[in-house]
């Protein structure tokens, strides 16, 4: 019986200081040193306008404004929901991810018909074949904030006719918030549309 309680109080402590060092020191320490070394990131990459947080660098919004630009198509709708979705049910909380369909489904090619539909509507100039893919092809998060270089460079006609800037006011504000390749060979050039729509609507007094 000694020998039992003996192992037990020798489990029992070895589990409660488990507990302490993994449940409580270890997380404390990684979130110190994260807040010293890297403050914004472990903040959320938060973006702020006049001390306000307006959004994150690394999550997409649902952009719709015809003044603004736009981010690809999302499955969650970048988790833009209104509160009667919410008080229905139909909104279910946070989320990300995809559809997942298959290129056999019948389901992808209706939406991306929609979306080429939709887009060509708020882009008149732009012929079907113009259109860069991954303007109307979901990431796999649902919620990436970023578009290529082509898919901001095709919706200059759209916010240059109902804001008034010149395209080459635009295509300034696209280059100064283009990310270069991963180590300058991985990867494609990439725009924030969550920090090129801030600079928009600061020279347009939107904000």
């Amino acid at each position: 019986m000694k020998k039992f309680l003996r192992h037990f109080r020798l489990a029992f402590l070895f589990a409660i200081a488990m507990f302490v060092i993994c449940g409580f020191i270890y997380p404390m320490v990684l979130t110190g040193v994260s807040q010293v070394v890297f403050p914004s990131q472990s903040n959320g990459s938060l973006v702020e306008v006049d001390g306000k947080a307006v959004g994150s660098e690394i999550v997409g919004q649902d952009f719709t404004d015809e003044r603004l630009f736009h981010c690809r198509p999302s499955a969650y709708n970048y988790n833009t929901y209104t509160q009667e979705q919410k008080d229905s049910g139909e909104y279910a909380g946070l989320s990300s991810g995809s559809n997942n369909y298959a290129p056999s489904n019948p389901a992808l090619k209706e939406r991306l018909d929609e979306d080429i539909e939709k887009f060509l509507e708020e882009n008149p100039t732009v012929s079907k074949e113009d259109i860069p893919s991954d303007i109307i092809t979901a990431s796999g998060s649902g919620l990436d904030p970023h578009i290529s270089v082509e898919a901001a460079k095709v919706q200059m006609d759209r916010v240059a006719k109902n804001t008034g800037l010149s395209q080459e006011q635009l295509e300034k504000m696209i280059e100064e918030n283009t990310s270069g390749k991963f180590l300058g060979i991985f990867g494609e050039e990439t725009v924030n549309v969550l920090k090129l729509n801030l600079m928009v609507a600061q020279e347009i007094d939107m904000i």
